[in-house]
C-alpha cells in the first residue's frame, strides 16, 4: 500500500503518520509538505518525519503528477487552518484551501489513485441553532476558512472523479498534544492558560457549542476514510462523537477541574459568538463503528498537561508566540522569509 501525506507536517500530520506507520507497518508513506511550520516542534525525541519512507517539500497549488504515480491512497490536510489566519490571508486561503485542494484532487484521478480523504470541518455549520446538524442539514460558513472547505466539498461533488473513492471528512475542533501542538484551538489554549496564569478568561458568554476530536482520533477516522469500501463513492461525513459536544462554558470549567487552583472568568455581558453549532455524528458511527473516538476529554486534558510541564513550559505570553500558527507566518513574514502569498522567498 502506497499513502501520500500531504499536509504532514502540521499539527495534525504527525499523530497521522504515526498512526498510519502503526497500522501498516509494511505501507509505504511519504510526505509533502510546503513546511511552513516544520519548526514547531514540541517534543523531545527525532522528527516525526522518520516514520515516512519519503519527505517531499513543497506546495500544494503546484504539485506535479510524478508525486502521485502509483498511490493508493491520499490524505489531504494541507490548508491554511484556521479562522484568524483565513482572515488575515483571505485571498490566499482561498488559493490554498479550495483551489490547491482541487489542483491535487484533478492529478490524484489521472494517477489512478483509489482513495482521496479531504480533511473537512464542521466549522462549515457556523451558525446552527436547534438540532444538532447532519450532514443534509444547510450550512453556514462565516470566515474564509469555512467557505473555502464547503466550496472544496461542493466542488468535489461535481468533479468527474473516475474510480478514486472520495471522503470528505467534516471534522470536530481539534484538540490534544501532538509532535507540532497548536495552542490556537480551544481546548490546548485552556490548558495553556490555566498552566501559565492560574486563570481562564473566556472573552463570549461562554454559550456557543462547539463539538471536539482528539488528534488521535481523528487519524483513526483518516484511516477508516482511506481504506473504506462501504458507502457511496462521494460521501461527506461528520467526524466525531455526539458526547464531545460542549459549550465553551463547560470546556473551561472542566478544565479548570482537572488543573486545581484555575479560576475561570466568562464575560457574560459578551454578545453571543455567532459560531455555535452541535453536531450530529450518527452517519459516521453508523458506517465506522470500529473508528469511532476513544480518547475521552480528561484524558486530553491529563496529556496536554504533562506533555506542557515535559517542556518545561511557562510563556504567560504564548498567545504571542509561534505556538500560535498565524504569529509563526507574521515571523517569516516579517523576517522576509516568506512572501504574502505564503510562498518562500530567494531569503528563505
Amino acid at each position: 500500500m502506497r499513502i501520500l501525506v500531504v499536509g504532514n507536517m502540521g499539527y495534525i500530520g504527525p499523530v497521522v503518520v504515526r498512526h498510519l506507520r502503526t497500522r501498516f507497518p509494511a505501507a509505504h508513506i511519504t510526505g509533502y509538505d510546503l513546511c511552513l511550520f516544520g519548526q514547531c516542534l514540541t517534543t523531545h525525541g527525532p522528527l516525526p518525519e522518520i516514520a515516512l519512507q519519503m519527505q517531499y517539500f513543497g506546495d500544494v497549488r503546484d504539485i506535479s503528477p510524478e508525486f502521485l504515480h502509483g498511490v493508493d491512497a491520499v490524505i489531504h490536510l494541507a490548508a491554511i487552518s484556521n479562522d484568524p489566519m483565513g482572515s488575515r490571508f483571505e485571498e490566499v486561503t482561498d488559493q490554498i484551501n479550495r483551489g490547491g485542494s482541487l489542483h491535487l484532487a484533478r492529478m490524484a484521478v489521472k494517477a489512478g489513485v483509489k482513495h482521496f480523504v479531504f480533511a473537512s470541518s464542521c466549522s462549515v455549520y457556523g451558525v446552527a441553532s436547534g438540532p444538532a446538524r447532519k450532514e443534509t442539514d444547510p450550512v453556514e460558513p462565516l470566515t474564509a476558512y469555512a467557505r473555502s472547505k464547503i466550496e472544496t466539498e461542493q466542488a468535489l461533488a461535481e468533479m468527474e472523479l473516475g474510480d478514486m473513492t472520495v471522503t470528505c471528512l467534516r471534522f470536530a475542533t481539534a484538540c490534544g498534544f501532538s509532535d507540532r501542538l497548536r495552542l490556537d484551538l480551544v481546548i490546548n489554549d485552556f490548558v495553556a492558560s490555566a498552566l501559565t496564569t492560574g486563570e481562564i478568561v473566556v472573552l463570549s458568554d461562554g454559550t456557543p457549542w462547539r463539538p471536539l476530536i482528539h488528534v488521535r482520533d481523528m487519524a483513526r477516522a483518516i484511516e477508516w476514510a482511506a481504506t473504506r469500501r462501504q458507502g457511496l463513492p462521494f460521501m461527506v461525513v461528520n467526524a466525531g462523537c455526539d458526547e464531545w459536544n460542549y459549550t465553551v462554558r463547560d470546556l473551561a470549567e472542566t478544565v479548570a477541574e482537572y488543573i486545581p487552583g484555575t479560576s475561570v472568568s466568562i464575560n457574560t455581558d459578551a454578545p453571543p459568538d455567532r459560531r455555535s453549532y452541535k453536531v450530529d455524528f450518527s452517519l459516521f458511527r453508523t458506517l465506522a463503528p470500529d473508528f469511532l473516538p476513544q480518547v475521552s476529554l480528561a484524558e486530553t486534558i491529563t496529556e496536554l498537561v504533562a506533555g506542557l510541564r515535559n517542556l518545561g513550559f511557562a510563556d504567560r505570553n504564548f498567545r504571542n508566540s509561534s505556538l500560535i500558527r498565524l504569529h509563526a507566518l507574521k515571523y517569516m513574514i516579517d523576517a522576509g522569509y516568506l512572501g504574502m502569498d505564503l510562498r518562500w522567498t530567494a531569503s528563505a
